[in-house]
């Protein structure tokens, strides 16, 4: 029998890919399998296409209408299937999400499933609901465990959306970032939880603005090399990665699911901090060297802009990923049950917030948004066309140059072949010098094919890590908007007494933080970076230069 759904909703699409239904509608589902949120078919009107699985509900059979306006195959469908209603943790898509991003969500959902990265080893948490002490928990964030590619939208689900879809604004969609983030909770005062002085987070009037409060313990992190190791018994396989904190200077190892499942409760937790992107997964030739030097790099980024976040390096799931020994099977999993139970996600996040004791003018607020809405867009345009620029660059290096050069070097020596046919004493040093000048013409070309590993890469490495903070900011922007626009509601009905401008201001003051800390690190890499670049650019061409120089003084000799 076909797959059907009612819609529950009315949904605008917003993005290629995404079709459009409406209250009551009926579709034709290609699968019933949800993907991240996310469902596939054909509306009534024959457009195929993807749509938020929340939205509707899924029916066996065309339903024949009872005299209370229910279906019998809808009645079906709830009494087969009560895990229906936990949807409201599952994330549901906005406007930032792309259908390539789907399709990346897809496959990583369906290659991970297979992968090594599943949670299948001893440090699994596979206790029961009476080891914990009560009951079971619900299915929660699907894309805690599968999403650490893909479009940002999906991966910023909150445990809060429970709470507040139930008092969205009736201007705002019910599933937008703002809501499922829990801003609009907080912000209507519906936010509760027990913040202790070591859980507040601080937000100070710096020198240029707001912005988080230091770290005063500042470290760093290594990502070493890392090993292949196996278990049971050889059967399975998997990488390894040395971290070793400058705080405590005691090692850990660390597969990549366990960066996964780390990041998938960073996001949870902090809706609008930037969480860096992870080196997407692969579902082929992860032991390839390449491909784990690439991993590895990806790594030590992302690794290096947790360690300088003043939040994210002090919160207490990050300090237990990098802190708990290896061998601690036991601490490691009252850690990850700590973490999975934390309260203070999503709108109780915003609770932790101590901002300056002046509040701020929220349309000075708004317009700095806007700015800087603005500049992530060009940002990102110009650093896509910096990446393909590069990337053509290493290419005709590699390739081209190198071929070149190699062309040029090969006619030197036939030139040196010919002249040899001379058998003069005073031609041999000519004839070696003309050879020797061919050799140095095929060593440039080679040079050359190197010589992007060196600048070029680490380049295109950074490009990347700050295309994943990109992809970020439209999901924090739409929380600091919606509660821009909450507040502007509330003053326009005469209730901004309820303390809801005090809690904007909370929110505002957490974006603007965060904007200030974007600024700082992306001055900090992109100065590091292009000087790097610039310097192996100039020992690159010292050292061809170098190559000239010898080559021309055996002329001297003939």
């Amino acid at each position: 029998m076909a797959l059907r759904a009612r819609a529950l909703y009315d949904f605008i699409p917003e993005n290629p890919g995404e079709i459009s239904v409406t209250e009551n509608e009926l579709l034709t589902l290609c699968s019933e399998e949800v993907v991240d949120g996310w469902l596939e078919g054909t509306n009534s009107r024959g457009e195929t296409g993807l749509f938020p699985a929340s939205y509707v509900e899924i029916i066996k059979t065309d339903p024949p209408v009872h005299g209370n306006g229910t279906s019998a195959s809808t009645e079906y469908y709830h009494q087969t299937s009560p895990q229906r209603r936990d949807t409201s943790n599952e994330s549901t898509p906005t406007h930032s999400a792309t259908y390539l991003g789907h399709q990346q969500q897809r496959h990583s959902f369906q290659t991970s499933q297979g992968s090594d990265e599943d949670w299948d080893d001893d440090w699994d948490d596979n206790v029961t609901a009476e080891e914990q002490g009560g009951k079971p928990e619900k299915s929660g964030n699907p894309q805690a465990r599968y999403s650490s590619t893909g479009s940002t939208a999906a991966r910023r689900g909150s445990s809060q959306q429970s709470k507040s879809t139930a008092t969205v604004g009736k201007n705002l969609n019910r599933f937008t970032t703002f809501v499922r983030s829990g801003g609009e909770a907080f912000v209507l005062g519906e936010a509760s939880g027990l913040v202790r002085d070591g859980d507040k987070i601080f937000v100070d009037m710096g020198q240029y603005g707001l912005e988080w409060q230091a770290n005063p313990y500042p470290f760093t992190c290594t990502v070493d090399d890392p090993t292949k190791q196996t278990k049971f018994k050889g059967m399975k396989s998997y990488m390894s990665y040395g971290l070793t904190p400058s705080h405590t200077q005691i090692q850990v190892n660390r597969r990549y699911k366990h960066f996964d499942w780390l990041y998938a409760r960073l996001v949870e937790k902090f809706p609008v901090i930037s969480v860096p992107h992870l080196p997407e997964k692969q579902a082929t030739g992860r032991f390839e060297e390449d491909f784990i030097s690439k991993r590895r790099k990806g790594l030590i980024w992302w690794m290096n802009h947790m360690t300088s976040h003043p939040v994210l390096s002090k919160c207490d799931v990050f300090q237990h990923f990098l802190t708990c020994s290896s061998n601690d099977e036991k601490a490691w999993k009252q850690g990850k049950r700590k973490a999975e139970k934390d309260d203070l996600v999503g709108a109780n996040f915003f609770l932790t917030i101590c901002p300056p004791a002046l509040p701020l003018d929220l349309q000075e607020v708004e317009s700095k948004v806007d700015a800087f809405k603005t500049f992530t867009k060009k940002m990102d345009e110009n650093l896509l066309q910096v990446n393909v620029t590069i990337n053509e660059f290493a290419r005709k290096q590699i390739t081209g140059f190198k071929k070149e050069y190699q062309r040029v070097g090969q006619a030197f020596r036939l030139m040196s072949q010919a002249f040899e046919c001379d058998q003069q004493v005073y031609s041999i040093p000519l004839n070696k010098a003309m050879a020797y000048t061919g050799e140095i013409y095929e060593t440039i070309g080679d040079y050359y094919a190197e010589q992007p590993r060196q600048d070029l890469e680490p380049i295109s490495d950074l490009l990347a890590i700050y295309q994943g903070h990109l992809a970020n900011f439209p999901d924090i922007i739409h929380v600091e908007k919606g509660a821009l626009t909450k507040a502007k509601e509330s003053q326009k009905d005469g209730t901004a007494g309820g303390g809801i401008h005090e809690r904007c201001n909370i929110i505002s003051c957490a974006t603007l933080a965060e904007i200030q800390h974007f600024h700082r690190i992306r001055v900090r890499d992109f100065k590091a970076q292009m000087q790097h670049f610039l310097q192996q650019q100039i020992s690159f061409f010292q050292k061809i230069t170098g190559k000239l120089e010898e080559a021309r003084d055996m002329y001297d000799q003939a």
